[in-house]
């Protein structure tokens, strides 16, 4: 069960308008701090990604599962039912507690390392390559409109309707 605060993140990023795969950040966010914190391990920041994910799509985010052919069919099932399951569908069944205990105690013993600054780099790097060089080339330049000291009157300015022209130049006819 995602943490209060983190729903209410996710709602606040829905409401401001902001895309589903924000929305989602916020529950992997919470994923890697659980990590870090020492609460449970992960193999890699791929699980981390993915149970995040899961969360997302279960507390009702409006991330659909994966298209046919671009990952595993199972991932791509478990993606559906978590989608349907945050969408009113109903539980298959009763969750099983030997079986959350399980994979609480399997998660309990793997490493830290997955939530690691290195790991994440690694992971964001590794995804990028799989990117063409042209959608890599416009999220860099997405994110370097929002870095920098004037990356907020940046912002302002892109927003206004007269964005990028001239001020006019108020004269005093005598």
């Amino acid at each position: 069960m995602p943490e209060k605060q983190t729903l209410k993140r996710a709602q606040r990023d829905k409401a401001e308008g902001k895309a589903p795969s924000t929305q989602a950040g916020e529950f992997i966010r919470e994923e890697i701090h659980h990590v870090r914190d020492g609460k449970h391990g992960a193999r890699s920041a791929k699980q981390e990604i993915a149970i995040g994910l899961s969360k997302a799509r279960r507390a009702g985010v409006d991330l659909p599962p994966p298209k046919r052919g671009t990952v595993p069919e199972k991932t791509r099932r478990s993606a559906k039912r978590a989608y349907d399951r945050g969408h009113g569908a109903a539980a298959r069944r009763k969750p099983s507690p030997a079986r959350s205990q399980a994979v609480r105690a399997a998660l309990e013993h793997e490493s830290h390392a997955a939530a690691s600054h290195d790991a994440l780099s690694r992971h964001a790097r590794a995804s990028a390559r799989r990117r063409g060089s042209k959608a890599r080339s416009e999220a860099a330049a997405r994110a370097a409109r929002t870095k920098g000291p004037g990356a907020p009157e940046r912002r302002r300015q892109e927003s206004k309707p007269n964005a990028g022209r001239a001020p006019r130049r108020l004269t005093r006819w005598k």
